[in-house]
């Protein structure tokens, strides 16, 4: 079932200061949108947005299905999320990571779709360089490590509609060609994907969202408090 992500009007506000406003954009099946723009445009925000950790601080966000259905999925059931930090429970094996994760969630397939067997597990694991690493504890890993952890459930998921930040920190590049042949196949079958990333990619077909275009004339909110300054980590 093909779906349709559309963002109306939206405004993020932080710290009294308007970070963007005005984004407008809708992004159907096959999509792969690049989030770009200049440090403390909101990039990250603007992924934390969509899939509901901020709200907007005007306009609206709509998943919703192509084709008529009687009960569609909603935008949490057809999404997977990798943002900054890996999400992954340190005390469990990378192995035990994968499954609980999707003993959890599922693959989020809109079709009859088997749960991962161990030998998907072992493959995802060996997709981002963690082959022979699949029986340790993550907190006897590196932050990387960790990371590609949880990279690993983009070469188990169906969801719909992947929302990645930063996906391609801390792999090399065997690694990235593996991800980025990954999103690619997503969107062949249907999928949508929204990232950040710093890389150059090699996907052609590759959209760009750049906050830069929605910078407001005015950033301060009421016009009374002094505009924030120092860095940002979006």
């Amino acid at each position: 079932m093909p779906f349709q992500l559309s963002l109306t009007n939206l405004a993020c506000e932080r710290e009294e200061r308007l970070l963007f406003s005005g984004v407008n954009a809708t992004y159907g099946a096959g999509d792969i949108v690049q989030v770009a723009g200049p440090n403390g445009v909101g990039k990250t925000t603007l992924l934390k947005m969509i899939v509901g950790r901020l709200m907007p601080a005007q306009g609206r966000i709509d998943w919703t299905p192509i084709q008529r259905c009687d009960e569609p999925p909603s935008l949490y059931e057809s999404l997977l999320y990798i943002g900054h930090q890996p999400a992954v429970k340190a005390s469990l094996t990378a192995l035990e990571n994968l499954q609980w994760y999707f003993g959890l969630n599922g693959v989020k397939s809109i079709n009859d779709v088997s749960s991962p067997s161990l030998a998907d597990y072992e493959k995802a694991l060996d997709k981002v360089g963690l082959s022979g690493y699949e029986h340790v504890e993550c907190c006897q890993m590196s932050a990387g490590q960790q990371r590609r952890v949880a990279l690993a459930r983009l070469f188990l998921s169906f969801a719909p509609l992947w929302i990645l930040d930063e996906p391609f920190t801390a792999i090399d590049t065997r690694g990235v060609q593996a991800l980025e042949t990954q999103i690619q196949q997503h969107a062949e079958r249907g999928g949508i994907v929204l990232l950040t990333t710093h890389q150059t990619l090699a996907i052609q077909t590759v959209k760009i969202l750049d906050l830069a275009h929605f910078l407001p004339e005015n950033p301060r909110v009421g016009g009374e408090k002094p505009l924030m300054t120092g860095p940002l980590n979006d």
